[in-house]
């Protein structure tokens, strides 16, 4: 009997200890709900969202971070920056803590990152033979894509009276942290470094819209036009627009307008509360209630 009891009470132990180490095992897995805007007919104008979800290997996935510079030419977008950065960092060591290799990608900054190890670790990435697709700036094929609907031919700045231009940024803005095995990038190297890894996946978050995140080599057209599964985090973005230039809308609209361009044309998007949880992030100056593709923005009759 009393063998008998310690027989059961050691198989108890070991599916109790069993059972404990299953529980704490975390699941690192990235669960995303995908928003795209698809035709209702292949011929058709209209289009309608559609969310599917998808479950990435966290290794299988990098992070790219567009331009998030200490200051920005337009003080309107460098206060956004600033606002929106705590949030990108916290995101940024979550998807860190679950295994994506994060990609810090502030241009025309090289120079102050020369000595990184995250600078040395994007220059050692091995070319690929793919070189004749690779471009500098991914620029808008009418063939793939219509203007976009906004017009940022004024530089986008919002600010009365508008900013003057320069480049100002000198590296990335310090909420956002770098830590080791990170790597640091403005140009190829980002392809290079995921080939490299066998990364597959592309999480993308930044600014701005409408220019660097569609254009840089290392976002949106660019990582498409490469074959990558590509999504961009629609509340940790911005656009360069000037509510006071066509469609005449306030300028979280006009972001959100370029943000359905791309759902339309390049790849879905998804929000960070997926990856922290609790709710998106919003601007503060956002106060409008939240902004549905369905109901289309009514632009004013006159500037």
């Amino acid at each position: 009997m009393n063998n008998a009891r310690k027989r059961w009470g050691w198989v108890s132990w070991l599916w109790i200890l069993a059972w404990g180490a299953g529980a704490a095992a975390p699941d690192n897995t990235l669960e995303l709900r995908q928003r795209r805007l698809v035709k209702s007919e292949p011929n058709a104008g209209a289009w309608q969202q559609v969310e599917t979800t998808v479950r990435w290997t966290p290794s299988h996935t990098a992070v790219v971070i567009c331009d998030m510079w200490n200051q920005h030419w337009c003080q309107s977008a460098t206060a956004r920056v600033s606002e929106m950065a705590p949030r990108m960092n916290q995101v940024v060591t979550e998807l860190r803590r679950r295994g994506a290799f994060i990609i810090h990608c502030p241009s025309d900054t090289m120079s102050f990152y020369q000595d990184h190890p995250g600078r040395k670790l994007a220059q050692s990435a091995p070319q690929t033979d793919l070189r004749p697709l690779l471009e500098d700036w991914a620029r808008r094929h009418p063939q793939l894509e219509p203007a976009l609907p906004i017009d940022d031919s004024d530089g986008g700045c919002d600010d009365v009276p508008p900013c003057r231009g320069g480049s100002p940024w000198r590296h990335q803005i310090d909420p956002i942290k770098i830590q080791e095995g990170d790597a640091i990038t403005d140009r190829l190297e980002a392809y290079y470094l995921m080939h490299q890894r066998g990364i597959t996946n592309v999480i993308v978050m930044g600014v701005h819209e409408n220019m660097c995140i569609l254009g840089r080599p290392f976002s949106i057209r660019q990582m498409v036009k490469l074959g990558q599964n590509v999504v961009l985090v629609r509340d940790l973005t911005d656009t360069m627009y000037n509510p006071r230039r066509k469609p005449y809308v306030d300028h979280f609209t006009g972001t959100d307008l370029v943000g359905w361009h791309i759902e339309k044309y390049w790849c879905p998007t998804v929000t960070s509360d997926q990856i922290l949880g609790g709710k998106p992030f919003r601007f503060a100056a956002d106060i409008q209630s939240p902004r549905s593709f369905s109901v289309n923005p009514k632009p004013k009759d006159t500037p």
